[in-house]
């Protein structure tokens, strides 16, 4: 499977992060790729230096910023793997539950998507505040009965990744969207570590902003649904 790392200017957390997600999958055959989105700190430099010790380990890089949605598409378009385990570049997700996860979608052929949920966070009171709010409005409105989407951890398909519509800020939005097209979520509660080095790249009001089009706009998406019957190519049995 393909590992698929979003970061940006992630150079001091990105190393050691990488070091834990061998230790959990040692015995499994993966490759990591790393997303520098538009990094100005070395992230490149250093992770193209650790490729060459690190033979499961690749680099994509943007030029410039294009934000985390556009980093994950990125990641999972270059992934040679059926199966993509997503974890932020930051260190603040634990690579512990990726194996777990992993055998989740493994075990469950109608399983599309696994999706971390925190059970403590670490980041201010204010946004703390302002993310329960965003959930509970989210998980009202699409239905996806999940109180987390914006963990860093989940577990995909690759071929159900790539039918899925893309946008900005998608990645916000997986459950519904993959509820949207048949196929089963499970959620997974995972830790929540303190960031060590570096700072978030986003604030509480520009999230805001950006979310509530986007919230009415992947409801439109839901109510636009219409089911697709299984399609099966017809031949000529050749000894007839």
């Amino acid at each position: 499977m393909s590992v698929v790392i979003p970061a940006k200017d992630e150079a001091g957390n990105l190393p050691p992060l990488l070091e834990e997600i061998q230790g959990q999958l040692a015995g499994v055959t993966f490759e990591a790729i790393v997303v520098d989105d538009g990094s100005d700190d070395g992230t490149d430099a250093a992770i193209l230096a650790l490729t060459k010790e690190l033979p499961w380990l690749r680099l994509v890089r943007h030029e410039k910023a294009a934000g985390k949605s556009a980093a994950l598409r990125t990641g999972v378009k270059y992934a040679h793997a059926p199966l993509i385990l997503m974890i932020d570049g930051d260190g603040q997700n634990n690579p512990i539950f990726l194996p777990k996860m992993l055998k989740m979608l493994q075990d469950d052929p109608d399983l599309g998507l696994v999706v971390g949920q925190r059970l403590k966070r670490h980041d201010s009171a204010l946004k703390q505040r302002a993310s329960k709010l965003a959930n509970g409005l989210r998980s009202w409105l699409l239905g996806d009965k999940t109180r987390d989407t914006a963990c860093g951890l989940k577990a995909i398909r690759r071929e159900l990744y790539l039918d899925l519509p893309f946008f900005d800020t998608m990645h916000r939005f997986f459950p519904a969207l993959v509820l949207r097209e048949g196929w089963q979520i499970a959620h997974i509660d995972v830790e929540d570590r303190v960031r060590i080095h570096g700072s978030s790249k986003y604030g509480v009001l520009d999230r805001a902003l950006v979310g509530l089009p986007d919230l009415f706009g992947v409801w439109w998406l839901l109510s636009r649904r219409r089911r697709v019957p299984s399609a099966q190519e017809a031949t000529i049995d050749a000894d007839r």
